[in-house]
């Protein structure tokens, strides 16, 4: 039997409401939505953590970031398994292009095939990422394979900002081609969490053109495969590393923040058309998925489980996926801001271990238009002044009704009318944080613990 290769393809801050097959736009992502009619759709896919480095090494180790060493941009743990390790053995050849240094340490992950940044337009040329994964399975040489493409866009800077002026040499310029296709600010309203201002439509519309070159990646990528004559025998896996680079999304724990637009496509396999739409899915699953699909015992210890009775089972039911746990630890700059999510069907409940009421939010996300477009507006908009500093400072405790409010507009924690919805989530998150060793278990006071026994929720 043909040893299965696998095709793993990461989009870079990509929100899962954009692409058409997830209910944006049909013609921002018009390769990723045909990739959706041909394999399986997961609606509730989440990453772990929604920052890039730690939630590029939850995947390829299956553990949490607190479990693998890797809470922020810090190397994996020496001793866990990555997956490189577990395919080597079994004769796969891998290969990454881009974000080569966001899995770290990069001598440990062994790539037989590397393309950095520089070697593909800045990591946003679909031809350069379509020329190396021929060449890529051409050095195969009919071995079994595994590769990483990790497209570079719509990470910032945006097609036509000025951060990308400002933060690119005019060389580097030269090497980036534009997207197939380029939106004005009058065609690109903004998402339901931020607000419908000149300045923010500006700049989602510059971030939805670089995502149309994520999008031409992905079909440089796709269209590579095909022409190699293996794409009978190569299972595609799709998503985002997390949420969009603007406020209420990357680099906390909303549910704009970690969902993530999950497709996976396995001729033969998975029938075309699937939609997976109640089970919660994780990052954390993929390496024990890759695993079962290339015949490679998974090693123990992982927080993940394997995607494939879900993809091949006619039901797509499964009573332990009824909710998901997220987390998030530090920013790209080291700053610290602990916090842990549990989403349900209707619930969604953070914990801002951070929040003091004087320590204040900076992240990457704030960079750009946006965030001073909001801060401006906010001189004016009492309301918006109210979501501005609960931005910047929140609470120790946000309870969200997701199913009518999925922006998390509206906190209902100290609503009379939730209080046993929010003991429950207390009650769920401090049993994951238990179960999974948390370091803050013992200093989750909404819930008595053996560090605080006198204190009550």
């Amino acid at each position: 039997m043909t040893a299965t290769n696998i095709l793993f393809i990461t989009a870079d801050d990509l929100g899962a409401d954009t692409p058409g097959c997830f209910g944006g736009p049909a013609e921002v992502t018009p390769a990723l939505d045909r990739l959706a009619t041909e394999g399986a759709v997961f609606h509730r896919g989440h990453v772990p953590i929604a920052v890039c480095q730690p939630s590029r090494s939850a995947m390829l180790t299956g553990r949490w970031p607190h479990r693998n060493g890797a809470e922020g941009f810090e190397p994996i743990s020496d001793g866990v398994p990555l997956l490189t390790d577990l395919l080597r053995p079994a004769g796969y050849r891998a290969g990454i292009l881009g974000k080569v240094n966001h899995l770290q340490p990069e001598s440990r992950f062994g790539w037989d095939f590397v393309r950095q940044q520089a070697d593909l337009g800045m990591g946003r040329d679909p031809a350069m990422y379509g020329a190396a994964t021929s060449a890529f399975i051409v050095a195969a040489d009919e071995r079994p394979w595994f590769l990483m493409a990790n497209a570079h866009d719509p990470h910032r800077p945006f097609h036509g900002s000025d951060q990308e002026r400002d933060q690119y040499t005019d060389d580097q310029r030269a090497t980036i081609p534009a997207p197939s296709r380029v939106y004005a600010a009058a065609d690109a309203p903004p998402p339901g969490f931020l607000p419908d201002l000149p300045e923010t439509r500006r700049e989602h519309a510059e971030y939805l053109s670089s995502s149309r070159r994520c999008d031409d990646v992905l079909a440089a990528v796709l269209n590579a495969l095909e022409e190699s004559g293996q794409t009978s025998r190569t299972l595609v896996v799709f998503l985002s590393d997390n949420g969009m680079a603007f406020p209420f999304a990357k680099a906390n724990c909303y549910l704009q923040s970690t969902r993530t637009p999950m497709i996976v496509r396995w001729p033969g396999r998975v029938p075309p058309g699937t939609e997976i739409t109640e089970p919660f899915v994780s990052g954390l699953d993929l390496l024990p998925t890759f695993c079962e699909a290339a015949g490679v015992a998974p090693p123990g210890g992982l927080d993940g489980r394997s995607l494939l009775p879900l993809l091949l089972n006619e039901t797509h039911a499964d009573a332990e996926r009824d909710h998901i746990v997220t987390v998030f630890h530090e920013t790209s700059r080291k700053n610290r801001y602990e916090m842990r999510c549990v989403q349900d069907h209707r619930y969604g409940y953070i914990w801002n271990a951070w929040s003091d009421g004087d320590t204040t939010y900076k992240a990457e996300n704030m960079q750009g238009r946006t965030w001073p477009a909001m801060l401006d507006a906010a001189t004016t908009d009492p309301a918006l002044a109210t979501r501005t500093n609960h931005y910047l400072t929140r609470t120790p405790e946000e309870l969200y009704r997701l199913d009518i409010d999925p922006y998390g507009t509206h906190n209902l924690a100290d609503d009379p009318a939730h209080q046993t919805s929010l003991q429950a989530a207390r009650s769920r998150l401090h049993a994951w944080m238990l179960a999974t060793g948390d370091p803050l278990a013992s200093h989750y006071w909404p819930v008595a613990t053996p560090a605080d026994p006198g204190r009550t929720a």
